[in-house]
């Protein structure tokens, strides 16, 4: 049997750890190679780990033809929902896997309807089946858009706030600092603290290790809170202040008024006293 390995394909899913791959290993020489490999002609498309494993040692193993696949994309696609339905992937590479599945999707559908709007009236009825014919298959239904942060939350099993701590990682993360995530040296919500500093200095927080990354981390979300609670603060004080200035003004209103009170009071008792004086 000819199996040609597909390096890009062999990429496409993050590779196991030392220890998971121990124990895959194990496993296999224990109870040899239950599940076996899925095949696109000659292409293998699912169990790179196995296959390498049961050639280091000798052991038999299956294969199976993916007979469905008619792209590249259909092959990463399945790799893709494949990976997701396993529970040992974090949700970091869940979020990545389900992002990458919706530039897929999108793409796809982006060309199916380019292509629908350049293929004449004509031509379409002409590609409609003669029902005296043997019927065509019928073509695999496309992948519902992952247009939406909730949609591509509910695909890959996270919330929309890691949907974004995602976007953001892989925008600005530097290499090591990825690298750190996914070995699991940082939660997710730490990675995309520090994955807002520049990158010498993601990469200075990974050189220190798990407990620098988590300093730093923290030091960088009570920065934020910092500017928060100012704002939150400013904006509770500025009714106060405003109730004060007009508490003051209607005071100066009143002693205004009663000032003015006052010197007409005085004025009156002065024409008296003047009134007083002529009489005598």
């Amino acid at each position: 049997m000819n199996i040609q390995v597909n390096e890009e394909l062999r990429a496409y899913i993050d590779p196991l750890t030392p220890d998971e791959h121990q124990a895959l290993e194990r496993s296999l020489l224990a109870e040899g190679c239950r599940d076996a490999l899925v095949l696109w002609g000659e292409v293998l498309v699912d169990g790179h780990n196995r296959y390498g494993i049961c050639q280091q040692h000798g052991i038999p193993f299956r294969t199976v033809q993916a007979a469905h696949f008619k792209s590249l994309d259909d092959v990463h696609l399945w790799m893709i929902d494949q990976t997701l339905g396993r529970r040992s992937v974090s949700d970091y590479q869940r979020g990545v896997l389900a992002l990458r599945k919706k530039e897929i999707v999108a793409a796809r559908r982006e060309a199916l309807l380019a292509a629908s709007a350049q293929t004449p009236a004509a031509e379409a009825s002409d590609m409609v089946p003669n029902v005296e014919s043997e019927q065509a298959p019928a073509a695999v239904p496309p992948p519902e858009p992952l247009n939406t942060r909730e949609a591509v939350a509910k695909a890959a099993r996270i919330s929309s706030a890691q949907v974004v701590m995602i976007e953001k990682i892989q925008k600005q993360a530097a290499p090591e600092l990825v690298a750190a995530l996914k070995t699991g040296e940082l939660s997710l919500n730490a990675a995309a603290a520090v994955a807002s500093l520049p990158a010498e200095a993601q990469a200075e927080a990974v050189a220190g290790g798990k407990d620098e990354l988590r300093r730093v981390a923290k030091q960088v979300r009570e920065a934020k809170r910092k500017p928060r609670a100012e704002e939150a603060t400013e904006q509770a004080e500025g009714p106060a202040e405003e109730a004060d200035v007009a508490s003051l003004q209607a005071r100066v209103q009143a002693l205004t008024a009663e000032n003015e009170a006052l010197k007409a009071e005085v004025a009156r008792l002065k024409a008296q006293l003047s009134a007083t004086d002529s009489v005598y």
